[in-house]
């Protein structure tokens, strides 16, 4: 197994609204970052034909609840680079394995950070004061993710906002934990939420975006990501069953200044 150890990379100065990884400009010196190669299986692997995942070095996998069986020292050595981790779900829900994945994955030594998941009939100020009050602002997390979707098969919401409510109820969240944790939060979205939603309006904002069937520029077009969600059917040694794929935009030097920038 190939294992990079970067010393010296490229830093964004900090400003109000992420870059991506190709922008990061201002030179200067970091702590050590290990990458290690993806050691990853696909139980229904997609046939790509534009560029594929594996030709990104840095890989990592968001996951929850139901992924309750995790060896986290041997999915770091497998090409666990990165793990977000879903904390809590509308105004009243919070998944009851974050503590456990949370702590597990600090002491194994994954990068990692939280996501909520929107429901579209709870206000924004409510969700992001539950989320303040389970998510810890600890040094080392990476920054807070807000995922945006459809609830379609919720039972007790699959309201559809327009447009204009929808990004303004985005924005309200992103504010209020901006504030609190000191750096804008990552939006996640899927292709039908970010089509319907114009959310390349969303000028400035840092995006991690789910595409299984092809690469992103294919199904979002020019749109600017740092992550990339590729698949829901991933297979990672230390990982019992199935778990979400994703990989980070840029190199190994571009991850690194990333986690300089973004890391609390």
């Amino acid at each position: 197994m190939r294992i990079v150890v970067l010393f010296t990379v490229l830093l964004l100065a900090a400003c109000s609204r992420q870059a991506p990884p190709s922008e990061l400009a201002q030179a200067r010196e970091v702590a050590p970052v290990t990458v290690f190669d993806a050691n990853f299986g696909d139980a229904d692997p997609y046939d790509w034909t534009g560029r594929r995942p594996e030709s990104y070095p840095v890989h990592g996998i968001d996951l929850s609840r139901w992924q309750s069986q995790v060896d986290w020292p041997t999915a770091r050595r497998n090409g666990v680079n990165f793990a977000f981790i879903k904390a809590t779900e509308g105004g009243d829900i919070l998944d009851p394995a974050f503590e456990r994945h949370r702590q597990s994955a600090a002491a194994a030594g994954v990068p990692h950070a939280a996501y909520h998941f929107f429901y579209w009939c709870t206000p924004a100020e409510v969700q992001a004061r539950w989320f303040i009050a389970n998510v810890p602002r600890e040094p080392g997390h990476l920054p807070p993710i807000l995922d945006v979707e459809w609830n379609a098969h919720s039972p007790t919401c699959t309201r559809r906002p327009p447009p204009s409510t929808v990004r303004a109820e985005m924005r309200t969240f992103l504010d209020i934990l901006g504030r609190h944790y000191g750096q804008r939060p990552v939006i996640y979205t899927t292709v039908n939420f970010w089509k319907d939603n114009d959310l390349n309006d969303l000028q400035g904002e840092e995006f991690w975006l789910r595409s299984t069937a092809g690469h992103p520029s294919e199904t979002y077009g020019p749109a600017r990501w740092s992550f990339w969600q590729y698949s829901g059917t991933g297979l990672v040694p230390g990982i019992a069953g199935r778990v979400d794929l994703n990989v980070f935009a840029g190199s190994e030097a571009s991850w690194a200044a990333w986690l300089a920038q973004r890391r609390q």
